[in-house]
């Protein structure tokens, strides 16, 4: 339910009651007003252009995704493809990408909440102002079980972000330097639940690689200035008000299709450094690769990946296409079951898309919630959960308006691509051992 900010006393409790009512029901998408302000029809299979985002990238790279918005989950991108210059054909990377729960525990143990599906998180799109949306798009989104006074919102921008070097290279010889500045298609809502607004961005690299971040901003919650049992920290004047420290646990669910096929393969990777050997110089170090073959619900560790492998498609270098998983800076929240892991790989089941307070039905025993899901069960067409948590102790600086902070990860591509899907043509040859001077 979206409130204005006059009104913003907010209570979470009345919120939730209303929303848990609306997610009994089953999940609504909903697309961009047409004319008149009158709501354009659900989206069809093929994507049509109003639910189409497609993106040449000025360094050559294309990427196109159709979009839809989910009544817990918000936007929702499906049928995300990357196409660097050079390849023929759209590279199939993600069946559908999506925020998988926001799960907010205070320190003092007196309230939780799942922001997705039992606080209104979708029905709180906020409106965009241009300029929030620099030299892109703002489409306009039905929200569903929304306001119905204000069904459509002004609320999806796309936009193009420079991110600065792709690379630089000197050559070996002359004084020639080889660079690129970088370029991101960027997608991104504003949903505000409480006092909380959050920036949900999501970033494709003209080199392949994808961002997930959520940004939280907005305002300290003035209810949660309660913390006199010292699991606060003291805002304002003197050492009278006390914001109550609490987490933010945010859970993304990504569904794979590398080259179209959702019969992906997961594979583990850990290093271990010995000492030297004997006469030796420097320490060594070995990696091992694990083939991942049932559910498995991981920790990031040292000198630990994952990636994912297509079982279909090879680059042009006859190498299998994967997308390595780029753990971001965490903090672990050990509460709960379903937060006590980094990253979840659970076998695809149409019930299970939400990581906590699950609203759909698994059957008995079906569980609710994540970790209930890795039980064992063969890895045939696996789904990747990724669990990243950040501890907001409170600052002076937090108010007013709170500064965003970010939490988030990646998927790197890992031989997607021959090579550099950005190297320079003079640059093109030279593709493995090359012993000539450049």
């Amino acid at each position: 339910m979206r409130v204005n900010r006059i009104s913003r006393a907010r209570n979470r409790a009345a919120v939730g009651l209303s929303v848990a009512a609306l997610a009994v029901g089953v999940t609504t998408a909903a697309g961009p007003a047409v004319a008149q302000q009158k709501a354009a029809p659900a989206a069809a299979a093929d994507c049509s252009a109003a639910y189409r985002i497609e993106q040449k990238l000025s360094t050559g790279t294309t990427w196109r995704m159709c979009w839809r918005y989910d009544t817990n989950a918000g936007l929702v991108l499906e049928k995300i493809s990357y196409q660097p210059k050079g390849e023929a054909q759209p590279i199939k990377v993600l069946t559908s990408a999506k925020l998988a729960q926001i799960h907010v525990p205070y320190d003092d143990g007196s309230v939780e909440y799942d922001d997705l599906t039992g606080f209104g998180f979708a029905q709180g799109l906020m409106n965009l102002a241009p300029a929030e949306c620099p030299g892109g798009t703002i489409k306009t989104v039905k929200v569903p079980d929304g306001d119905p006074a204000n069904p459509n919102v002004k609320g999806l921008c796309t936009t193009t972000r420079s991110r600065g070097h792709a690379y630089r290279m000197q050559a070996d010889t002359g004084n020639r330097v080889y660079q690129a500045q970088g370029k991101d298609l960027l997608v991104y809502t504003v949903n505000q639940v409480g006092w909380y607004e959050y920036m949900t961005e999501w970033r494709f690299q003209d080199d392949g690689t994808v961002n997930m971040n959520v940004g939280a901003t907005g305002s300290l919650a003035p209810e949660d200035y309660d913390a006199g049992d010292g699991r606060g920290w003291p805002i304002g004047k003197g050492a009278s008000d006390y914001a109550t420290s609490h987490s933010h646990n945010v859970f993304w669910r990504l569904n794979f299709g590398l080259d179209g096929s959702t019969k992906n393969k997961v594979e583990q990777y850990d290093s271990v450094v010995s000492p030297p050997a004997q006469g030796g110089e420097a320490p060594r170090n070995k990696t091992t690769r694990t083939k991942v073959t049932k559910e498995l619900a991981g920790d990031a560790k040292n000198m630990r990946w994952w990636r994912v492998v297509s079982d279909t498609g090879k680059n042009k270098d006859n190498h299998a296409r994967s997308y390595e998983i780029v753990p971001g800076a965490t903090s672990k929240y050990p509460g709960r079951g379903y937060t006590k892991h980094d990253i979840y790989f659970t076998d695809y089941k149409k019930c299970e898309q939400f990581a906590s307070n699950n609203p759909r039905n698994c059957g008995t025993g079906g569980g609710k919630s994540v970790d209930k899901w890795v039980n064992g069960q063969s890895l045939t067409r696996p789904i990747v959960w990724m669990n990243v948590g950040f501890h907001h102790v409170a600052r002076d600086e937090d108010q007013q308006p709170m500064p965003v902070h970010w939490q988030g990860f990646s998927i790197a591509p890992r031989d997607v691509t021959a090579m550099n899907p950005l190297t320079p043509p003079a640059l093109a040859d030279q593709n493995g051992h090359v012993e000539n001077g450049r």
